[in-house]
């Protein structure tokens, strides 16, 4: 039986929320936002190239890519995370749901996300994988 979008199973499904910052310093604020306020368990950064079109012009410019590893609770907490401290007038903020993830990694995905902040809670409780 699928899970109703509102019920406490799909709230903590996980979700992968992509994003592109301009310079590795940005990505790496964010990042670090992110974790510390438990808006993510995980916030991976790579260096990427690329092209798009933007106010009617092709462009073509190396960028970080942000692979942000949260909770369908968390996700509407970090994009607001995200858009505050960005720099782009229109941050490309994508959220992917995560179907195939081990018990584990999303029990630690979950546990690891609190969609209030609480930086209290212990950030610890499991390992992260590897």
């Amino acid at each position: 039986m699928p899970t109703r979008p509102d019920s406490p199973a799909a709230a903590d499904r996980a979700l992968a929320l992509l994003v592109t910052c301009g310079s590795v310093g940005e990505a790496q604020r964010i990042a670090q936002a992110l974790v510390e306020r438990r808006l993510a368990a995980c916030v991976q950064i790579s260096a990427i190239d690329s092209v798009y079109r933007w106010e009617g012009a092709v462009c073509s410019d190396p960028e970080w890519r942000l692979l942000v590893k949260t909770t369908a609770r968390c996700a509407d907490a970090a994009e607001a995370a995200i858009r505050a401290l960005h720099s782009y007038a229109l941050p490309a903020i994508v959220g992917v749901e995560l179907t195939r993830v081990p018990d584990e990694v999303a029990a630690w995905i979950v546990a690891s996300c609190d969609a209030a902040g609480d930086d209290a809670a212990d950030p610890d409780r499991h390992d992260p994988p590897r």
